[in-house]
């Protein structure tokens, strides 16, 4: 039987915070609370049984991290392997040692999943509708919200957009569901993409399958950097371990952002750069075009056997048929079709479903659920017009860490500073001058097909603080902790 409140009259919340998701931003975002606001009664719901969020989620052979754990793990917590990439039951085992050791696990409550969120003028708190162990449904209140669900769909894969894929007589899989009894020893296997997942994919596929095909449309840009073996920095050596560590991080973080910077404002000599490095690596008189020729320049999407660069014409019963395609061993067919044949799986390694806010409806005193295309971003962090609501979300040319983190401590400075001040909600608001000059911004700035499927289900950024989009993450964490974190939020009281 669940816990019924009434929301026109109850004064007292059952917690000043609530954090949806035990991922590795609610995670961090609790700790943060219990440093900086250590009154605040909190609390971290999870839907699925453990923490570790996508890394608890993903089964595929060999899943791991495509960004260094150095600004990827917590900046309170020295990633503590000397592997900089690491597979995702090592991220799951230090998120328990860090929850262990900062004392973090009495705010967590498993199976517990958050149906909707309803936000009360009122009573100026939020009513949060989840469903428990056994399908029971319960009610809690709370004066803000902190949605660390992620940004993909838990539950639905990206349809894959294969032409015949309904035909196949073989398995289909997607990496998001991997069936973990799946024994792929000697199969045929076509993984259709060159992302993250399918460079991670491929390798241990081919540990163990008979065969191995990565099937792609365009090449992704590729940088090759030892993940074992490799020599301890001069900082390792000659500074205490966790003066190092804040060194490695804010390295490793300042030294993506140039990277980024240099393929944005010089696309053609990072083009080149890249090509160079490939070109070096591969076995002499193998061309790099068309397989290590991206049709893109670096940061238009996200960096990331045989190798096989065409367009799908059509999947068969046990196959498929490609036009103009062209593999890795020389072979070229362009303006013809050929056949990948003898095909036991396909593996559809072409993205996942986005999904802001992990879905949850949001309502304002028992309104039509909030679209988020018409709210505009304050700080990356809350939503016009949306009051006591904060979501994480991270960066798409750095680690994902960093920008959780900055959301964080934003939230810790607006909670104090609204307990100093006596009031019970801030929401942000576009005042009249900056209305006059916004300009739109789109939520992510990548032609990649998972996020150009979701623009109509993304908010908006705008051209002028604070309503610009996160883009530096060294500066963008100065700012969250030092910076006005009051411009643009409308401050008010219980009535």
């Amino acid at each position: 039987m669940g816990l019924s409140i009434d929301k026109k009259t109850s004064t007292d919340v059952d917690y000043d915070v609530i954090i949806v998701g035990a991922g590795i931003s609610g995670i961090n975002c609790a700790y943060r609370l219990q440093t900086e606001t250590p009154d605040a009664k909190i609390a971290v719901f999870e839907a699925r049984g453990d923490v570790g969020g996508t890394w608890d989620l993903f089964k595929y052979p060999g899943v791991r991290s495509d960004s260094d754990l150095f600004t990827y793990g917590f900046a309170w917590e020295p990633w503590p392997f000397s592997t900089p990439i690491a597979e995702g039951h090592l991220i799951v085992s230090y998120m328990k040692d860090c929850i262990q050791k900062h004392d973090l696990a009495k705010y967590l409550h498993f199976h517990h999943k958050v149906r909707s969120v309803d936000w009360s003028s009122q009573t100026q708190s939020w009513t949060v509708e989840m469903e428990h162990e056994g399908g029971r449904v319960k009610w809690l209140t709370s004066r803000f919200v902190v949605l660390g669900s992620g940004y993909y769909d838990y539950h639905n894969p990206l349809k894959s957009d294969v032409p015949g894929l309904e035909n196949f007589r073989g398995k289909v899989i997607h990496p998001q569901f991997w069936p973990e009894d799946y024994d792929y020893t000697d199969q045929n296997i076509v993984v259709i993409g060159s992302g993250a997942t399918a460079i991670t994919l491929i390798p241990n596929l081919a540990k163990k399958a008979g065969h191995v095909t990565m099937l792609q449309r365009s090449p992704s840009y590729v940088v090759s950097i030892p993940n074992v073996g490799r020599p301890k920095s001069w900082a390792e050596i000659l500074l205490p371990r966790r003066v190092a560590a804040v060194w490695q991080r804010w390295f490793h973080m300042t030294f993506q952002w140039c990277m980024v910077l240099m393929c944005k404002y010089f696309p053609n000599y990072a083009t080149q750069a890249f090509l160079k490095a490939v070109i070096a690596a591969l076995p002499e008189g193998f061309s790099h075009d068309p397989h290590f020729m991206p049709s893109y320049v670096p940061w238009q999407q996200r960096p990331k056997c045989e190798v096989v660069t065409a367009k799908i014409r059509t999947v068969t019963e046990r196959g498929i048929e490609l036009e103009g395609s062209k593999g890795s061993k020389g072979s070229s067919s362009s303006g013809h079709t050929t056949t990948l044949d003898d095909v036991d799986a396909i593996v559809t390694a072409t993205g996942l479903r986005m999904d802001f806010m992990g879905g949850i409806p949001v309502t304002v005193d028992g309104g039509e659920p909030i679209v988020w295309s018409t709210r505009r971003c304050w700080h990356s962090a809350m939503l016009s017009d949306v009051p006591n609501l904060f979501f994480m979300i991270g960066y798409v040319d750095a680690s994902w860490t960093p920008g959780a983190d900055a959301t964080a401590r934003i939230l810790t400075r607006v909670y104090r500073h609204m307990q100093q001040q006596g009031v019970t909600s801030a929401t942000p608001r576009v005042g009249a001058a900056d209305a006059r000059q916004m300009q739109d911004r789109r939520f992510w700035n990548l032609t990649s097909n998972y996020r150009e499927s979701a623009d109509s289900r993304l908010p908006r950024y705008g051209n002028v603080a604070p309503w610009k989009p996160r883009n530096a993450p060294p500066r963008d964490l100065v700012y969250a902790k030092w910076g006005d974190v009051k411009k643009g939020l409308h401050f008010g009281v219980a009535s």
